[in-house]
């Protein structure tokens, strides 16, 4: 690898397309400190219904100002409330703003980041790589995300888990701000018929020639 300063890789894909895995691999093998979008949307979800602030957006502007992400990562952040809570405040702008001027502070700090999320290409449009992972037909995501599920939720249904991922692959299309979409340079990568293996392979050799 060359001595390089600052590069970004982003890897922006659907609800249980394997992004959040992919970009662990990724980050691992490079040595880059991995940004999960979604575990920052979370947490500001966690604490509004935890304290129930009368200003949303001044207690997390100040909560974002001190946050230490390390810890965040460390959170139990996946209950069916919280994940509710998170679609619902994702639509906001003015909390969306908030969360992407911590991503751009973390990113500039760490300078060698893996930004994972659904709207990376958004967060930071000059990342040096770009990734837009799907997971289609959908039922393949619903699988895999059912055997995750049913580790902690023994009763959860195939049923329930394709819904979820339908209406929020919906709302993350078509939310007025920052919505998902691919953008024009970024590397399309369907998942379904690949193995993680499969899926860390591909993104390297386009890695590897940019870095």
């Amino acid at each position: 690898m060359k001595n390089i300063k600052r590069f970004i890789i982003d890897i922006t894909g659907s609800s249980g397309s394997g992004k959040t895995t992919a970009a662990k691999h990724i980050g691992k093998k490079y040595n880059f400190s991995v940004l999960y979008s979604g575990l920052l949307f979370r947490y500001a979800a966690k604490v509004l219904l935890s304290k129930k602030p009368k200003n949303q957006i001044k207690f997390l502007k100040n909560k974002f100002l001190k946050l230490n992400y390390e810890k965040v990562k460390k959170m139990s952040l996946h209950t069916p409330e919280i994940s509710i809570y998170t679609a619902h405040i994702a639509k906001k702008l003015a909390i969306r703003k908030i969360i992407k001027s911590f991503q751009i502070s973390y990113i500039k700090r760490k300078k060698k980041v893996v930004l994972e999320g659904r709207d990376g290409s958004k967060i930071f449009p000059k990342a040096n790589v770009k990734f837009y992972v799907v997971c289609s037909p959908l039922k393949i995501a619903a699988n895999r995300r059912l055997k995750q599920i049913k580790k902690v939720n023994k009763k959860i249904t195939f049923k329930e888990v394709l819904k979820d991922l339908k209406k929020r692959d919906f709302m993350d299309k078509n939310r007025k701000h920052s919505k998902l979409e691919r953008h024009p340079e970024s590397v399309y990568i369907n998942t379904a018929k690949l193995s993680i293996n499969g899926v860390i392979k591909k993104m390297c050799s386009v890695i590897n020639t940019q870095i």
